[in-house]
């Protein structure tokens, strides 16, 4: 009769091999999750248009009256701090205006993660669907929304006469990379919330504080003697590589180098969570 060698030790290293086999099964499993979402896009993408239909149901401007209390916040809020702060408001108002589009996006990936499963029970119990659907149907929504703000920029590079030049091409690739760690964080946020239901509202606490410690209403130059508040928030980074070149000019190298560490940890931390708790997020819904 065949036998299975080292199926048992008193050191446990037996159970080894298939601690192994089961982790590789897991990463294999979270990956074609990630790809098989990925080749549906066309399902996620009419999803989420759909979820912006439905929250500005029957409203005549839809999602643009998001886009007129965003407009009015900047020029509300530009005149005030330029005023508190002595700066040229042709200087601080476009710099708050990117500034807020660009936090306005990464806050909603933080505020809505806990709803991203959570929100989708009835998908998630009825239809077999790769969990990163929800992700990528999540992440659309908010470059949409992103996208309709952004006219506002426009509008305050029309009025000042302000020209980034060329430099503005390199917005692009830093807003991907932008999305894809607000995605990650999303993704992260929405596994834990579905176990701990009280996770969302200590994130909506978490981003309040965070929007006044983070460089959006007043420039890091203010800080003369505590710059490591700006220089150790992760936030700030991620706001400075879009805004940067929005305003004509070069990300720093030590935000450029922030913004891979922050990528490379975030990958590696929801990685970890994705692989580990993928196989309960039904359960836990």
């Amino acid at each position: 009769m065949a036998t299975i060698p080292n199926r048992l030790s008193d050191d446990g290293s037996a159970e080894l091999p298939v601690a192994r086999s089961y982790a590789r099964t897991a990463v294999a499993a979270a990956l074609t999750d990630f790809r098989s979402g990925l080749l549906l896009w066309r399902l996620w993408v009419r999803l989420g248009w759909n979820d912006i239909l439905q929250r500005y149901q029957r409203s005549v401007l839809g999602p643009f009256w998001l886009t007129i209390s965003t407009a009015i916040m900047v020029i509300a809020l530009g005149i005030l701090y330029a005023e508190l702060f002595k700066a040229p408001i042709h200087d601080f108002l476009p710099y708050l205006c990117v500034g807020l589009l660009v936090w306005n996006m990464l806050a909603s990936f933080l505020t809505e993660g806990g709803m991203l499963f959570t929100g989708s029970e009835s998908y998630i119990k009825q239809i077999r669907l790769p969990y990163s659907v929800y992700v990528y149907r999540s992440s659309w929504s908010k470059l949409v929304i992103f996208a309709h703000n952004f006219v506002i920029y426009f509008g305050v590079l029309i009025y000042f006469q302000i020209w980034p030049g060329v430099t503005a091409l390199l917005a692009i690739p830093a807003l991907m990379i932008v999305i894809l760690n607000g995605a990650l964080a999303n993704l992260c946020i929405g596994i834990i919330s579905a176990r701990f239901r009280d996770v969302p509202q200590v994130i909506n606490s978490f981003v309040q504080i965070v929007l006044f410690i983070t460089p959006i209403f007043w420039k890091p130059e203010l800080l003369k003697n505590h710059p490591y508040i700006a220089d150790f928030n992760p936030f700030y980074h991620l706001v400075e590589i879009v805004r940067a070149p929005l305003l004509g000019n070069l990300p720093s190298s030590g935000t450029c180098l922030a913004v891979v560490i922050i990528t490379i940890v975030n990958l590696t931390v929801t990685g970890a969570f994705f692989t580990r708790f993928r196989s309960r997020i039904s359960y836990w819904v």
